[in-house]
């Protein structure tokens, strides 16, 4: 129990980070939660509306006839951005406060912003939970050693869990909480006048938003901490990460709902590409391709997406900005490090090219490349001029799945993805190096989906026309398994992959499709006796 009425702490927190939850901000926390509580209760009952009618009907999204004069008012614009979010290039992915050597290194880096992540690279342990907020806190307050002024620093970026996400840690009128909410009011709590008065925040990404009533209640609560905190209104402002294939029929609505904390929206390709499988992955006209060898930007769907947020962005007088290139650069071999570089320079030149005012990477050695392809092709602060008029997207183009097959190779890397991506979290991290790429929860979403829908779907193989099915998949786990045990070098690192493996198996084969792998684990015994030891 806390002196806090109504609030009951159920991991005991570190010494250290215990400065975190002090009554103050503990009651902080329990009144967002008591505010809007409710209201994030309706947005999964407005999701599950939408799926049944959806699946019921057997139709289709399209753009809403019900928002249609807000997309065809031409006079509204989102507010301008401040100062220090003018200029966002380069901005670093998936930085977890909780691993602290790569924060520091991340505030010391040339990038423009960090994104400074409690999701998709991030595994929400309660020890993580703290001590990734805590090291936040003391970047903020000019105490963790070996970093700059937050003023000279790039600006943080803070993306809080996505709403699916639960703090099981702490309740709040008996029942846990919403992640997001734990997340944001801590963050907001201690840090939010400390970066207006340095104009460095406070600012968000926002993920996995699938509509515009979403973003409403986020600028609700945007509207709510300012009051409280005394800050004016638009302090806040957040980039909303468009992953979901609903949400990209919306996004003048979402623009328009945020259009006084808005710094504009974000488009990526994995979790994306997955929200196709988790809303029509059922239906034999969405099985989407090897995803390794047939989905990428220059697809139809996703290169109509891209098209699509520019103009949206652009027309509104905000950022566009593209995903983040999750290519690690080898230390040693300099020939193989400049090829690289110069193949990354290349895919993100396209980017440019089609009007983007931003990107992000996770190596920071990729950060000086790119702010040099910036200067050399597009050095202005943005690109708002590239207005795309001659985009024209439908919903036909957006929901084009693209041709392509299935390959051994693929299935293969996907089981690989999927088993080690859960390894991961049953130790407490949240991406790991994997054949020369950093691997998260995005990418985690897209294989375990593909797997899943190739297995019920019955997809025949490119190589030799076999039918993946559960035997063959649990076949192929299990020699994975095998090969990757000669590398462990302890019987419990195997014993936790054995693990990974059997909830990896029981993922792709459930009858009722978990919408998000993250709350599955999150929730599952293994991970919850996994994590609660670790510090």
């Amino acid at each position: 129990m806390t002196s806090v009425p109504n609030v009951e702490l159920l991991g005991a927190p570190p010494q250290e980070e215990s400065a975190l939850l002090t009554p103050a901000a503990v009651q902080f926390v329990s009144e967002l939660v008591t505010t809007f509580e409710s209201r994030v209760d309706q947005i999964f009952l407005d999701r599950k509306l939408r799926k049944a009618k959806l699946d019921q009907s057997g139709s289709l999204p399209d753009f809403s006839s019900d928002t249609k004069h807000i997309r065809d008012d031409g006079d509204w614009q989102v507010s301008p951005v401040p100062r220090r979010l003018a200029n966002r290039h380069v901005d670093l992915g998936d930085v977890s406060p909780a691993n602290t050597q790569h924060f520091v290194a991340a505030l010391n880096s040339s990038a423009q912003g960090i994104q400074v992540d409690l999701d998709d690279g991030h595994c929400p342990s309660w020890p993580n939970q703290l001590k990734g907020l805590h090291n936040v806190y003391k970047a903020i307050h000019g105490t963790l050693e070996g970093v700059p002024p937050i003023a000279s620093a790039p600006v943080i970026m803070f993306r809080p869990r996505a709403w699916n996400m639960i703090e099981q840690n702490m309740l709040v009128n008996g029942r846990q909480i919403p992640g997001p909410l734990f997340d944001f009011g801590l963050f907001m709590f201690h840090n939010a006048k400390i970066l207006l008065e340095q104009e460095s925040g406070p600012f968000f990404y926002l993920p996995k938003l699938e509509g515009y009533k979403e973003a409403r209640l986020w600028n609700q609560i945007f509207d709510w901490a300012e009051e409280k905190l005394g800050l004016p209104l638009g302090s806040v402002r957040a980039v909303v990460l468009i992953e979901n294939i609903l949400a990209s029929f919306e996004m003048h609505e979402i623009l328009y709902e945020l259009r006084q904390h808005s710094a504009g929206l974000n488009c990526g390709v994995w979790d994306y590409s997955a929200s196709f499988i988790i809303n029509f992955g059922h239906r034999t006209d969405f099985i989407l391709p090897d995803r390794s060898k047939y989905v990428n930007m220059e697809r139809h769907f996703l290169k109509s997406y891209m098209d699509l947020t520019i103009k949206t962005c652009h027309s509104r007088g905000c950022h566009a900005t593209g995903g983040m290139s999750a290519i690690l650069l080898p230390t040693v071999d300099s020939t193989q490090r400049n090829a690289i570089i110069e193949k990354t320079c290349r895919s993100k030149k396209t980017e440019i090219e089609a009007g983007v005012d931003g990107f992000l990477v996770y190596d920071i050695g990729l950060i000086e490349p790119m702010h040099k392809l910036w200067q050399k092709h597009a050095p202005s602060d943005n690109q708002y001029s590239v207005k795309r008029s001659e985009v024209s997207v439908t919903a036909k183009d957006l929901l084009l799945v693209p041709s392509g097959g299935v390959t051994l190779e693929g299935l293969k890397h996907n089981i690989a993805v999927g088993v080690l991506f859960i390894e991961a979290w049953l130790r407490g991290k949240g991406h790991f190096p994997f054949k020369g790429a950093v691997e998260d929860s995005a990418t985690a979403e897209i294989s375990r989906s593909q797997v899943w829908q190739w297995i019920r779907h019955g997809a025949k193989l490119e190589d030799n026309g076999n039918t993946v099915t559960c035997t063959m998949v649990k076949e192929l786990v299990k020699e994975f398994q095998k090969q990757h045990s000669s590398n462990l070098t302890s019987d419990e690192e195997r014993r936790r992959l054995e693990k990974a493996s059997k909830i990896f198996e029981i993922v792709v084969i459930t009858r009722e499709f978990p919408a998000f792998i993250t709350t599955y684990l999150s929730s599952e015994s293994a991970f919850l006796d996994s994590v609660k030891h670790l510090t």
